[in-house]
């Protein structure tokens, strides 16, 4: 595959993207629920760079290959947490959100466990990093080999 356009160069829109990345560190969301977020938006749309980055992101932070090896059937284990699921179930729906979009069900699911702020943290996670799957699969980035 051939590699295309540098976004990142001379780019005062890739910046805002950095500063907005950067900002979703001061939320309350855990490093582990971010790059659950950023893994499964990832897996969903298939961006390979995007995988390699945050799995072994999430590993570095403490999560489980178990976990990672698992996340993709996330609803048929008994691995993640109540918040994790209601977490993944939101990056599903916003990911592929010409579905059905975040449903009304799974909104109030949260609004009963989360604040209105960690609402908003979860909601611009996942439409972030389905910016940066859109800019790494459009610009065909590549995973470095090891």
């Amino acid at each position: 595959m051939n590699s295309r356009v540098n976004i990142a160069a001379n780019s005062a829109p890739y910046k805002a993207m950095i500063n907005l990345e950067m900002s979703l560190q001061t939320t309350s969301l855990t490093n582990i629920q971010k790059e659950l977020i950023k893994t499964r938006a990832s897996q969903i749309n298939q961006c390979a760079f995007c995988l390699d980055m945050h799995t072994k992101d999430a590993l570095k932070y403490g999560e489980t290959a178990q976990r990672l090896f698992l996340l993709n059937a996330w609803r048929e284990t008994d691995l993640f947490t109540e918040e994790e699921k209601l977490i993944l179930a939101m990056t599903e729906e916003i990911t592929q959100i010409s579905q059905n979009g975040l449903t009304d069900e799974t909104y109030e699911k949260a609004s009963k466990l989360f604040d209105e702020e960690k609402i908003k943290s979860i909601i611009m996670a996942i439409v972030t990093i389905n910016m940066w799957n859109r800019i790494a699969i459009t610009t065909h980035l590549q995973v470095s080999k090891q």
